[in-house]
This record gives structure tokens, C-alpha cells and sequence, in this order.
């Protein structure tokens, strides 16, 4: 009797402790650059912060991290992807880079080998991950449509879902810009994030 109201007591203990790992929230990590950073915006406003509201409005057990960096090119991410996904464990990564190397005119090979090697990292982690497309100006010429179809490479090679544009709707509208005409106003974010939710709301099912 006293050893079966032993085991009682020891396995109503290990479900406390256990309850606050049980319940605590999955991880959204958002990993990009300037365009979710909220570059020139305050933080609050920037459409990964808008997306963590959404979700608690709507009562979806998620917590967003922004691990996104103003400037981050391919390159960079890929060197710290292990360390974010280490430190977040997230559920679902989503990728918003690519826009900083194709202002630079840097070589798509690199581009597509650097996203591919992003989306690996978050897979082999068991995290479901979402991948932004971006565009340059068609002042770049050929580059401009090849760069854009690379986003759409590198899903279909590792069988990811694609965001086709994060600018999508806005872009087009000089008044949703910044001064430096390269960065959205806060007035766009809810835009930006329309346009990665259409991707992202499948996933969180």
C-alpha cells in the first residue's frame, strides 16, 4: 500500500514538472534580413512582430522570434543558421533572405547554394520551413528574372513551400516606401504579412 502511494506521489511529481515543457508554445523563427528586421520602423510594427500578434488572436499556441539582420546576405545566414536553430528549436523557419545579395548582383549559383544549404539545416531539425521569394528591379536585366526563379529552384528541390514575393502588392506603391525607397513604411507591413501568411497558414495546421 505504502509503495503503490509512492509511485502515485512520484508520478503526480514528474507530471508537474513535466506540464510547463508540455505547454509551452512552438517556435516560429523568422530568419532574414533589413525587410524583417523592420529597418527604419519601430520593432513593434515590423510585420514578424504583427505576425505574433495574429497568432495570439487567434488563439495559435506559436511564439515568433525574429533572428532577422539589416544587411544579412545568403552567406551570412547560412553561417549562422546552425546557431539560431540550436538556440530556438524551432517548429517552422521561415527563410526571408536573398534580397541583399541580389542588389549586389552576387552569383546565383551562390545564392541557390546558400538557401539550399538554410532549408537542409532546418529540415534536419524536423522544422517545417517556409521560403520568401524576393525580386530586384528590372533595370537588372536578365539577372532580374533569373533571380527570382532561384527561390523557386531551390523549393521545389527540398520540397518547401514558397512565398512568391514578400513585396507582393507593394512594391509598386512609392508611397509604402522610406525615403531610401528600398525599405517599406510601417503603413506596408500589414501587407508583408499577408503575403507570408497565405504560405504560412497551412503549416501551422
Amino acid at each position: 500500500m505504502f509503495a503503490s502511494l509512492g509511485y502515485r506521489c512520484l508520478l503526480l511529481a514528474a507530471l508537474i514538472l513535466a506540464t510547463p515543457t508540455m505547454c509551452a508554445a512552438k517556435t516560429i523563427l523568422v530568419f532574414g534580413d533589413s525587410l524583417s528586421a523592420g529597418y527604419g520602423i519601430r520593432q513593434d510594427a515590423a510585420w514578424p512582430a504583427l505576425l505574433g500578434k495574429r497568432l495570439q488572436d487567434r488563439k495559435l499556441d506559436y511564439s515568433v522570434v525574429n533572428a532577422s539582420i539589416s544587411g544579412e546576405t545568403s552567406s551570412g545566414g547560412r553561417a549562422r543558421i546552425d546557431a539560431a536553430l540550436a538556440k530556438h528549436s524551432p517548429q517552422i523557419v521561415i527563410v526571408a533572405l536573398g534580397a541583399n545579395d541580389g542588389l549586389r548582383g552576387l552569383p546565383l549559383t551562390q545564392l541557390r547554394d546558400n538557401l539550399g544549404a538554410i532549408v537542409a539545416s532546418a529540415q534536419q531539425r524536423q522544422a517545417k520551413v517556409l521560403l520568401v521569394g524576393q525580386r530586384v528591379p528590372p533595370n537588372y536585366g536578365s539577372y532580374a528574372e533569373q533571380f527570382h526563379m532561384t527561390f523557386a529552384e531551390v523549393a521545389r528541390a527540398r520540397k518547401v513551400t514558397l512565398v512568391d514575393f514578400l513585396l507582393d502588392g507593394v512594391a509598386t506603391q512609392a508611397q509604402l516606401f522610406q525615403a531610401d525607397n528600398l525599405h517599406p513604411t510601417a503603413e506596408a507591413q500589414p501587407l508583408l504579412l499577408d503575403n507570408v501568411w497565405r504560405g504560412l497558414a497551412p503549416l501551422l495546421k
